[in-house]
């Protein structure tokens, strides 16, 4: 396969060319083997920053707060739902960086070619309107780490933002990783705090890897404090974010191997943020008259300097405003990525914004649009942080869906399919989400919803849902045995065609033929769309009839 743009889909020629990453580079067509091992660290090195990035980006303002009233309000018994993410996280976000090292296409363009103009701008407009808000929340985080540290908080926003842009519009694909990898290291300024609380790790060690509820905690609260650690875990802007930034950073399927442990790398800093801030929180608070009674992560910063010193309220503080600035970032590219992708517009961090100029002027636009609606006096920013959660739960069943039938289709991925095992485990995951995300946005459409109504629909909703995927794929394994697929899957492709296939221009591919199986999942999309569509109508229609 040639490296020639005009017989690969890759949308911008920008996407072409020598992988500049933070930490080294490899030249474009370097297909030279790495034989010894400081050959194989050294690719490692340029390869590194898609995948810590975006895990980084994932302990956002967000994340802050619903790790810190996890251990606030239920000390360290909720930790287990860390471990069981760590796969989910692993095979979303390995799907995405397969399908842009692959494809050179976008997540957002991939959808609207394969499935048509509506799920396109579906997508595209959800994730629009979900990251935008999401941005505001994340500069509602620098407001509170400012406070903190006792700064004027309209200059310091002013600021963050004014920081947040120049890393990204100079035109050097370089600069900006490094400037987001400096981000990355600030966001280990949480173990030493971790350290100094000294919370009981044998507590934390039981937690985490033996399942419980909070003893006297009532479900309904606990369970929707789970399905938020899961939506702050697996939100759908890392989907978009990955697959645009794999593309950007001009990783090819050669290079995924390097990529998949970059991805394990942010994988684990993810999961070492989540245990120290729950853990912190836990033991700041225990016995405390704030356990119980969690407020915000200002409030915790707070917590940190009234109950142990100075310094880890301040340290705290600078991890919030820290993780607050690389998620802004993170997001607002996500979306500018996906918009001009969609759009078919030159979109690239290699590109100056005098040659891409409506890509920077979206991001440019997000990132001031969240600023200034955090500076100005009363605005509702608990009514947006609901918001969040709706979209959020509106979106990740699309997203999750979209992907696993991306990934099975090969037109795009060719060779790197999903295997069988995969297909399943992927299956299962994308039920639950959909059944955790009915449950959250009904949660935040009816905050009165019962601890049995809850119950009812885990129990009802994992059954039928479990049943469903199983089904499926035992139909798919019956169908390739008839077929003799199983068989072609056994001739496996030699090294060389896997790393030299790219999937063609988009007007090459063959229209999109849908399975029994894949047909089925579209057809629980478009119901739970329904479902989500008339509970947001309905509540909104409350609200502006009654005012409740």
């Amino acid at each position: 396969m040639t490296n020639n743009v005009k017989n690969e889909a890759v949308l911008d020629s920008a996407h072409v060319g020598d992988i500049r990453g933070a930490f080294g580079t490899i030249r474009h067509g370097d297909v030279a083997a790495r034989n010894s091992v400081w050959q194989r660290l050294r690719t490692l090195l340029a390869i590194l920053g898609p995948g810590l990035i975006v895990m980084v980006g994932d302990n956002d303002a967000g994340a802050f707060s619903t790790y810190a009233q996890a251990g606030q309000n239920y000390g360290t018994s909720l930790l287990w739902t860390l471990i069981l993410l760590i796969p989910v996280l692993y095979v979303n976000q390995e799907m995405v960086l397969r399908l842009g090292a692959v494809t050179g296409v976008g997540h957002a363009r991939l959808i609207l070619e394969r499935f048509g103009k509506f799920w396109g701008a579906f997508s595209a407009i959800d994730l629009f309107l979900l990251n935008a808000l999401t941005i505001v929340t994340e500069f509602i985080g620098i407001t509170l780490g400012l406070q903190y540290l006792g700064l004027p908080k309209e200059w310091g926003v002013i600021a963050a933002a004014g920081l947040v842009m120049a890393a990204a519009s100079t035109g050097d694909f370089r600069r900006f990783e490094r400037f987001s990898m400096i981000l990355v290291v600030f966001s280990l300024l949480l173990v030493p705090v971790f350290m100094m609380v000294h919370p009981p790790m044998s507590q934390i060690g039981h937690d985490l890897f033996v399942p419980g509820m909070p003893a006297g905690g009532k479900l309904s609260d606990v369970m929707l404090l789970i399905i938020g650690i899961v939506g702050t875990t697996v939100a759908p802007w890392q989907l978009f974010f990955q697959q645009s930034y794999v593309i950007d950073k001009r990783i090819t399927p050669r290079f995924i191997k390097y990529e998949r442990a970059d991805l394990w790398l942010g994988i684990v800093l993810v999961l070492i943020g989540a245990v120290a801030i729950i853990g912190m929180s836990a033991a700041l608070f225990a016995g405390k008259p704030e356990f119980g009674n969690f407020q915000d992560a200002g409030a915790v910063a707070a917590g940190l300097g009234k109950y142990h010193s100075h310094l880890a309220g301040v340290l705290f503080a600078v991890a919030l405003i820290d993780a607050s600035l690389i998620g802004a970032s993170a997001v607002s590219l996500s979306t500018a990525y996906a918009l001009a992708d969609v759009l078919n517009m030159k979109h690239s961090l290699h590109r100056k914004p005098s040659d891409a100029r409506a890509f920077y002027l979206v991001y440019f636009l997000l990132i001031a649009g969240a600023a200034s609606l955090v500076l100005i006096p009363g605005v509702p920013l608990g009514l947006l942080t609901n918001a969040v959660q709706t979209l959020a739960g509106v979106l990740l069943p699309s997203a999750s869906v979209f992907l696993l039938l991306l990934c099975n289709d090969k037109d795009v991925l060719g060779p790197w399919v999903n295997g069988r095992w995969t297909n399943l485990f992927t299956g299962l995951v994308a039920a639950v989400l959909v059944l955790l995300s009915v449950i959250l946005t009904a949660s935040v459409l009816w905050p009165d919803i019962s601890s049995q109504t809850i119950v009812n629909v885990l129990v009802g909703g994992g059954i039928v849902g479990g049943i469903v995927v199983i089904a499926a794929h035992v139909v798919k394994l019956r169908r390739d045995a008839e077929t003799g697929a199983d068989l072609a899957e056994e001739a496996k492709p030699t090294k060389l065609y896997m790393n030299t296939w790219r999937m063609p221009p988009l007007a090459q591919l063959k229209p999109m033929v849908l399975s029994r199986s894949n047909r089925m999942w579209m057809a629980v999309l478009r119901g739970y769309l329904v479902v989500a569509v008339i509970m947001v109508v309905y509540k909104v229609t409350q609200v502006a009839l009654l005012g409740q």
